[in-house]
């Protein structure tokens, strides 16, 4: 298992940006997709964006599209997710995920083997 670190959540007003970076240790980073999902209170956990391995694809959910993107740097073993014109709905913890294989990137959470702990992202209105 690959083992993932995530950062960079905090408190924002809405319209406001910020970015979640999610360290990968443990294994060769290049040989995972990787994903973020988001978990709010009282709701189920849900995917928000995700990128092939070696980052010529990516997904995202229709909340986020326009808004959101993810980006991986191989050497640094790192995702980042940058969040734009965020809004109170974004409110939630967000997590980092790793897919194994060489394979097309999926949103399906049971295809993600490997978690993070989570950050707090809250949105201010």
């Amino acid at each position: 298992q690959v083992q993932l670190v995530e950062s960079g959540g905090g408190l924002v007003q809405a319209g406001g940006s910020l970015r979640l970076s999610c360290a990968a240790s443990g294994r060769t980073f290049s040989n995972y997709n990787m994903g973020w999902f988001r978990q709010a209170p009282g709701k189920e956990r849900e995917f928000v964006a995700a990128i092939a391995w070696n980052g010529g694809t990516t997904s995202y959910a229709d909340s986020v599209k326009g808004r959101f993107a993810i980006s991986r740097d191989n050497a640094k073993n790192t995702v980042y997710l940058q969040m734009n014109a965020l809004k109170p709905e974004d409110t939630a913890v967000y997590y980092c995920a790793a897919s194994f294989g060489l394979v097309p990137v999926t949103t399906r959470q049971e295809a993600f083997g490997s978690w993070g702990q989570g950050t707090q992202v809250t949105v201010s209105s």
